[in-house]
């Protein structure tokens, strides 16, 4: 049959998947029903993950009477929540949690620039004017941890400060 330019019909057993789609060419396709994050496509009402593979699993997820009861429920609520994977939750450093290291490492240096011991932060009145009266204040961990997470770093300064004042 080669010879003649004659080409074998093409095998039924072909899968019909789109080998090429990325998931966010399915969001860019079905606009805000759907978000990508992680590689993952989710449904936005319904917070699920979906194949985003194959175009007809997304088509039955949308007509299904769970996905248009989810979306009236979710279009009653006025605060649009967007379900994340957990690795993106874990890299994303909030300006919060940022804020909170610089209070922390500031706190840390203060003590150590006044000469007051770090125990001291452990005293219920000390908490008491840190959580009222400092923004994150009460996110100041115990003199323990302090001297664990936060101390080496400036002790290690410290120690190269006398090193050097020495010679």
């Amino acid at each position: 049959m080669e010879r003649f330019g004659v080409k074998s019909a093409p095998s039924r057993n072909r899968s019909k998947t789109a080998l090429y789609v990325t998931p966010q060419d399915r969001v860019s396709e079905f606009g805000s029903e759907l978000h990508e994050d992680g590689g993952k496509l989710f449904c936005t009402s319904c917070n699920v993950v979906l194949n985003h593979v194959r175009k007809s699993a997304i088509n039955d997820h949308l007509k299904s009477k769970t996905h248009t009861k989810r979306k009236a429920e979710f279009e009653e609520q006025n605060v649009r929540k967007k379900q994340r994977t957990l690795t993106a939750s874990l890299q994303c450093n909030s300006a919060a949690q940022t804020e909170k290291s610089g209070v922390i490492q500031d706190f840390v240096k203060m003590c150590l620039e006044a000469n007051i011991p770090l125990e001291k932060a452990d005293h219920p009145s000390v908490r008491a004017f840190l959580s009222r009266h400092v923004k994150n204040g009460s996110s100041i961990p115990k003199s323990e941890q302090l001297r664990k997470a936060y101390l080496p770093d400036g002790h290690d300064n410290e120690n190269q400060l006398i090193n050097t004042e020495d010679r």
